[in-house]
């Protein structure tokens, strides 16, 4: 609290600053790029990076060569630990900013799993007047994070309270519930704990890569196995739900994009509108993408498949990594060559962060529930 530093400039670039006064070597690590420190005679290490990317931004500093966070900043749980993470604001955009308009809640909800033989955390953002309008049930937007981050993710990093708020507030969404639950699930005895991430192989070898594919897709249906069957109940049970497939959604951003496409597909009985933001419907096994007999076959007849689903939504920013641009692209235009009908939208000028996630979300709720 009244921490000066970090301090964001009007150029976009950050001044950062470190009280170490017996540190050797100070590094800033952010966006992929180190900054050396300098350090001052009060014991002070600062350092100013070329202007930032807009929008949220992990990083760390680099002390004497051990990692630590930020006491001037926040931390947030991404790439599997808590982070420094602070906040580029993006010039004349506040969509996901608070504003002056009525205001949901994101409450806390815990549940106990058969299958995991764990108890779980979710988190539900209940939009403005779900308390008062107690004759009133809702649609549900079911909406995952990505690898390394949890179910904090979108109510901390990802605004998602500010983004539904303000959508709601401007009548450009359909007033929803939105379910945030952690996208990790071993089976209850497993003797291997969930991990946040799938395991890396000890040799790179096509084998160890396969294997290691295999027990990511297990660890998945796990997971699918919760949704569908836990926490989808558990929420039609606590909350005022429209609980038929025609008011549910399932949406996610990178890893959580290929959960919801894999949760969706398979379960058309009980969504019909899914989107994957950074993350598409490749499948666990790591191979090409086969509208004609991935999902059990599903995407084979377009005309059928058209019928049943009402919205599919692909997104991925302009400058993601290569290997991830051309995944989701690549799924983009198989769908396009099926004939299947979806909605492909692409994030100027962001790559694999909040920011893209963020317009996505923007972009993906206002189509949801609309007849």
């Amino acid at each position: 609290m009244g921490a000066e530093y970090p301090r964001v400039h009007a150029d976009q670039s950050a001044s950062f600053r470190l009280k170490a006064p017996d540190a050797q070597k100070v590094v800033l690590d952010i966006m992929a790029t180190k900054y050396d420190m300098a350090k001052g005679a009060d014991g002070f290490w600062t350092a100013r990076t070329k202007p930032l990317v807009p929008g949220f931004h992990y990083y760390q500093l680099w002390v004497d060569g051990v990692s630590m966070n930020d006491p001037g900043s926040e931390t947030f749980f991404g790439v599997g630990r808590q982070f420094s993470g602070i906040e580029i604001p993006e010039k004349g955009v506040d969509f996901y900013d608070a504003k002056d308009v009525p205001h949901g809640d994101i409450r806390a909800h815990w549940y106990y799993s058969r299958i995991t033989g764990q108890w779980r955390r979710c988190f539900v953002y209940a939009p403005a007047g779900y308390d008062t309008s107690v004759n009133k049930r809702y649609p549900v937007l079911y909406l995952q994070h990505g690898g390394g981050e949890d179910e904090r993710g979108w109510p901390m990093q990802g605004r998602v309270n500010f983004i539904m708020d303000n959508l709601l507030a401007a009548h450009k969404a359909v007033p929803m519930i939105v379910v945030m639950d952690r996208g990790y699930a071993t089976r209850a005895g497993d003797s291997e704990a969930a991990t946040l991430a799938p395991p890396r192989p000890a040799q790179d070898t096509a084998a160890a890569r396969q294997a290691m594919a295999a027990r990511f897709a297990e660890r998945m249906k796990v997971f699918e196995d919760v949704v569908i069957s836990e926490l989808i109940p558990m929420i039609d049970s606590t909350y005022r739900t429209l609980s038929d497939k025609n008011h549910r959604a399932i949406a996610g951003l990178s890893m959580g994009g290929m959960q919801a496409f894999s949760i969706g597909l398979n379960h058309l009985d009980k969504f019909t509108w899914i989107g994957g933001f950074s993350g598409a419907g490749n499948p666990f096994s790591g191979q090409p993408f086969n509208p004609a007999t991935d999902y059990n076959g599903v995407l084979k007849d377009a005309d059928e498949f058209n019928k049943k689903v009402k919205l599919v939504w692909v997104g991925i920013g302009t400058a993601e990594p290569e290997q991830m641009y051309r995944g989701v692209h690549g799924f983009h235009e198989s769908l396009e060559k099926a004939g299947i009908r979806h909605v492909y939208w692409e994030s100027p000028g962001t790559s694999h962060e909040w920011q893209t996630w963020r317009r996505d979300l923007y972009d993906f709720a206002p189509r949801l529930f609309r007849d």
